[in-house]
C-alpha cells in the first residue's frame, strides 16, 4: 500500500467538499420543493371542501328555484313568508297581552 502524497489528499478532500456542498445545495432544493408541495395538498383540500360546500348550496338553491317556479310553490311561499292569505282562507287575530302566561 503506497502513501498519498499532498497532492492526492487536497484533491481528495476538494473533491469531498464539492460532493458535500452539491449534496447540500440539493437537500435545501428539495426540501423547499417539498415544503411548497406540502402547503399546495393542504390548499387543495381547502379548496375543495368549499368547492364541495358550494355545490350543495347551488343543488339547494336551483331545488328552491324549481319550487317557487312553479305558480303553487310562489303561492305557498307568499303565504309563508309575508303572511299573504287568499279568498276563503280563515284569519285568526291572536292577543298576545291576553294570554295566561
Amino acid at each position: 500500500m503506497h502513501k498519498k502524497s499532498k497532492k492526492e489528499k487536497k484533491r481528495l478532500i476538494l473533491i469531498l467538499l464539492a460532493i458535500l456542498s452539491l449534496l447540500t445545495f440539493l437537500v435545501g432544493s428539495v426540501y423547499k420543493d417539498w415544503n411548497q408541495i406540502m402547503k399546495n395538498k393542504k390548499l387543495e383540500r381547502e379548496l375543495n371542501a368549499q368547492y364541495n360546500y358550494l355545490v350543495e348550496t347551488e343543488e339547494k338553491l336551483n331545488t328552491e328555484i324549481a319550487r317557487l317556479s312553479e305558480n303553487e310553490g310562489l303561492i305557498n311561499y307568499a303565504r309563508e313568508n309575508f303572511l299573504l292569505s287568499t279568498e276563503g282562507d280563515i284569519i285568526i287575530k291572536w292577543d298576545k297581552k291576553n294570554t295566561n302566561e
